[in-house]
């Protein structure tokens, strides 16, 4: 939905292309239309680390549509390849849905490109996300769609991680009189700490209670983070660092003379004050489902091998059954993401069978095209 506040995404302005070609009443471009806003309306749950490979018949208007959740402190990467004709527009939408139901889903990020791996992420705040997928009238075919999460923040000491953390935010210090306002990562002296964020180095000082400290200001989020107990600093006032960088080597200076070496690690938001850094340290999960289903049958028709087999919403067995199918049933493959294959009946449902619970009955389309986009790469690879 178009809003005055903001230009044409490129999906709304060839709807309205359409329309000023006097094309826009047309039994056809109301078919797009309207798969375009039943995808939006009724999208798959999914959870990344997530990859389907499905076929849009050229001949009938679809669309499909995935829900994420994004937790805070995480970026969604996303990648869309399609093999069509070489000129073929393929619109991808990515929506935030609102925390009221009243309100339209919103645009946060829209393109018909599909030159490489896209990222969102809003800093701070956790939301639903809808990605929708739609081609141009008459064209279809076969595409992949790639999800995957990242850290907004790196871990800040090479070669660990969340296991490494033995002091966590909000104990108490100094019999209680203060709080800690970070956590302590657990290294060997002199191992290297990293940028967890692109941003510019500042207050490269030492001081009684953090020692050798180092800040760096992220612009983007807002935020400064903050590096105590350095043995030793690698950056000076002003350097901008990336993301990965050696800023400084773990020690125990300061009021940390007494304990082994370690990292003190805070993150301080701006006109919030200090906040917890353990969530956004927490990795993502990047390992996807082995692809087991047949990807050969896409746009073929199956059927299930017995009475019994189970239509699911989505792609997993503890996800919400929809109904028992009956062996006669002829399922239409829509996609194939891991060890299932998202399909649909005659009478129009929709969901996610078990590919190997199915058996062929018609030969999948003949026709394959090059991919528009060979490059493109699967998120986290």
């Amino acid at each position: 939905m178009q809003d005055r506040f903001r230009d044409l995404t490129p999906h709304e302005a060839y709807a309205a292309s359409l329309a000023a070609a006097g094309l826009g009443e047309t039994a056809l471009a109301r078919d797009w239309a309207a798969a375009g806003r039943d995808a939006l309306e009724s999208p798959v749950n999914v959870t990344p680390p997530f990859e389907e490979e499905g076929y849009i018949t050229p001949e009938d208007p679809s669309a499909v549509a995935y829900r994420i959740h994004i937790p805070r402190g995480r970026k969604l990467l996303f990648a869309v390849s399609l093999e069509s004709e070489p000129d073929t527009r393929l619109f991808i939408d990515l929506f935030r849905l609102p925390n009221d139901d009243g309100d339209p889903p919103r645009p946060v990020f829209s393109s018909d490109s599909l030159s490489r791996v896209f990222t969102h992420e809003d800093p701070w705040r956790e939301g639903e996300y809808v990605l929708r997928v739609q081609p141009e009238l008459l064209r279809g075919g076969t595409y992949q769609v790639m999800l995957g999460e990242e850290n907004a923040f790196a871990f800040p000491v090479e070669g660990h991680g969340p296991t490494s953390i033995l002091s966590f935010f909000g104990a108490a210090r100094d019999g209680g009189r203060r709080r800690h306002h970070g956590v302590d990562v657990f290294a060997r002296r002199g191992t290297p700490v990293l940028a967890s964020v692109d941003g510019r180095a500042s207050r490269i000082r030492t001081t009684r209670l953090g020692g050798k400290v180092v800040w760096i200001r992220d612009s983007f989020r807002e935020a400064s983070v903050y590096y105590a107990h350095l043995d030793s600093q690698h950056v000076s006032d002003g350097d901008l660092v990336k993301r990965g960088d050696t800023i400084g080597f773990v020690g125990n200076t300061g009021n940390a003379r007494t304990t082994p070496p370690h990292l003190h690690y805070g993150i301080y938001r701006s006109g919030q004050g200090p906040i917890d850094p353990y969530p956004l340290l927490t990795p993502a999960r990047t390992a996807r489902p082995a692809a087991a289903a047949d990807a050969a049958l896409l746009g073929a028709q199956v059927r299930p091998r017995n009475d019994g087999v189970r239509l699911r919403a989505g792609p997993g067995t503890r996800i919400e059954i929809l109904r028992e199918l009956a062996a006669e049933h002829e399922l239409r493959v829509l996609g194939a993401s891991g060890e299932w294959f998202r399909v649909r009946l005659p009478d129009g449902g929709a969901g996610y069978v078990a590919a190997r619970l199915t058996e062929p009955v018609t030969a999948p389309p003949a026709a394959r095209t090059e991919r528009t986009d060979p490059d493109a790469q699967a998120p986290g690879s």
